[in-house]
């Protein structure tokens, strides 16, 4: 309480000291003090090791694979044959996010993504919110490819062993199953890996990408045979909003391109780096993407998909007649799916690792193994929660929850891209996006376009999701942010 025999103007000082709520809500993170925490953590530092190759693989790893070897089938019963022309707009509404992306990761070189991107533009409570949208991107995305992973793998064992695994235990609660356990396996293999730290992961990762991209172009080899021009009769059944649908769908296919601007204080030269791995996998992604499923289509009837999660596989059976090629891709959709699982987890912890250094998380989240140089709590807390609700939540809705929280983060990245050239237009930028602020505000559109395609059950869940962000910050971030005692 103040002195009650203080002058007039000193107790008025008291009384209004500190800045108000609104104030607090906008309150920015400086560049150089992002810059400048770069690695450090809660008892050790992460580690550079990554040059741009690491960082390429990276992206692709969490891209490539997604779309073409689990959605697919989730895509093509909504737009039949256009799923072709779904891939291309999905891709074109990631490209215009990729050059903002490619800009802020050149400029703002930290782990924290579109976090910490909206956090020295936006201000901390959108930051929270860009935060809370890639904790679904990230961590619910990592459970939706493990439930492909097991799809494949019961392909895989068909055609190797000539047995599968019961429904019991390779599916989820609401898809005829009771404990998707193949599901759960994968996401603990991919923390194995991430225990040990970026370098071992990034190179398990670089065999695994290898693979994939081996096993796609093998696919187009084959399917191609099997093409028949008919199947592409009545290109566009279902109009352009069954083309949008299934574009908002795919565009979970898209959501790893900027796993590399996580890997921003684990890379030798981030700010020359970065930008490249972003733009150069999302073309390389991109271009597989429109190939494998123009052959898919053109080998099988759109109708016969049927949500079919091992599509591919299928495929290539059905074109050669004979069981091995199908059980060969299986076996390179395991190990590439298994590539999206561990690049995913890598990005979501260390999301969380830059949301805790900032205090808007436990600290348990920003802590960092001495001799590993890995944030292992955080890859423990995350893998266990990812692997479970993999194990209980069916795929479709796992994909759309993931898109929505996709998009709203890169809405808010193609904001904060023109909002810092306006507040910091002397910064050096080692990229930068043409034409600004046409096309990030056309990434914005696009974003803000696709979220619209998707169901009211997807919003529903989304706000539910919005709604608990929301009480945590303001319960625990708010107060905890280390931004707030210098405000005191």
């Amino acid at each position: 309480m103040p002195d009650q025999g203080a002058p007039l103007k000193d107790r008025t000082r008291t009384r209004t000291a500190g800045p108000g709520l609104g104030a607090r809500l906008m309150r920015r993170k400086p560049v150089e003090i992002l810059v400048a925490e770069g690695g450090h953590g809660e008892g050790g530092t992460l580690r550079r090791t990554l040059g741009l190759w690491q960082l390429t693989m990276i992206s692709i790893g969490a891209t490539l694979g997604t779309g073409i070897f689990v959605v697919l089938g989730e895509a093509v019963p909504k737009a039949g044959p256009a799923v072709t022309l779904s891939f291309v707009i999905a891709g074109l509404t990631a490209l215009f996010s990729a050059l903002s992306y490619a800009e802020l990761a050149g400029t703002i070189p930290v782990a924290g993504s579109s976090y910490s991107y909206a956090y020295a533009t936006l201000g901390e409570l959108i930051a929270w919110i860009c935060g809370w949208c890639l904790i679904l991107e990230y961590g619910v995305s990592v459970a939706a490819v493990a439930v492909g992973w097991g799809q494949y793998l019961n392909e895989l064992l068909d055609g190797t062993l000539g047995v599968t695994l019961p429904d019991a235990l390779s599916a989820p609660p609401g898809d005829g199953g009771v404990f998707n356990l193949p599901a759960l396996i994968v996401v603990l293999l991919a923390m194995a890996l991430l225990l040990g730290g970026a370098r071992e992961s990034a190179r398990a990762n670089t065999v695994m990408v290898g693979v994939k991209i081996a096993a796609l172009v093998l696919f187009c080899a084959i399917g191609v045979q099997g093409f028949r021009s008919g199947n592409y009769h009545d290109f566009m059944p279902l109009g352009m909003a069954g083309v949008s649908a299934a574009g908002a769908t795919l565009f979970f296919s898209y959501i790893g391109f900027d796993a590399a601007s996580t890997a921003g204080e684990e890379a030798k030269n981030a700010q020359r780096d970065l930008p490249r791995a972003i733009m150069l996998s999302l073309v390389i992604v991109t271009a597989l993407y429109v190939l494998v499923a123009a052959v898919a289509v053109g080998a099988r009837p759109w109708r016969r998909f049927n949500d079919s999660e091992a599509a591919l596989a299928q495929i290539m059976r059905d074109v050669t007649g004979q069981a091995f090629w199908g059980t060969l891709l299986a076996f390179c959709a395991v190990i590439a799916i298994a590539s999206v699982v561990l690049t995913v987890l890598y990005g979501q912890t260390r999301i969380l690792f830059a949301m805790a250094r900032d205090g808007l998380v436990p600290k348990v989240f920003a802590r960092v193994h001495p001799i590993s140089g890995a944030p292992r709590a955080n890859t423990v807390i995350v893998s266990l929660f990812c692997g479970v609700l993999a194990a209980a939540i069916p795929l479709g809705q796992l994909a759309d929850a993931t898109s929505i929280g996709t998009l709203f983060a890169f809405a808010l990245v193609n904001v904060a891209v023109v909002v810092l050239r306006r507040t910091r237009p002397s910064m050096p930028r080692t990229f930068r996006v043409p034409l600004s602020p046409v096309l990030p505000a056309l990434g914005f559109a696009f974003c803000v376009w696709m979220m619209g395609s998707l169901s009211t059950v997807t919003w529903v869940v989304f706000g539910a999701w919005m709604a608990v962000g929301l009480v945590f910050y303001f319960g625990y971030g708010h107060r905890r942010s280390r931004l707030a005692p210098s405000e005191n």
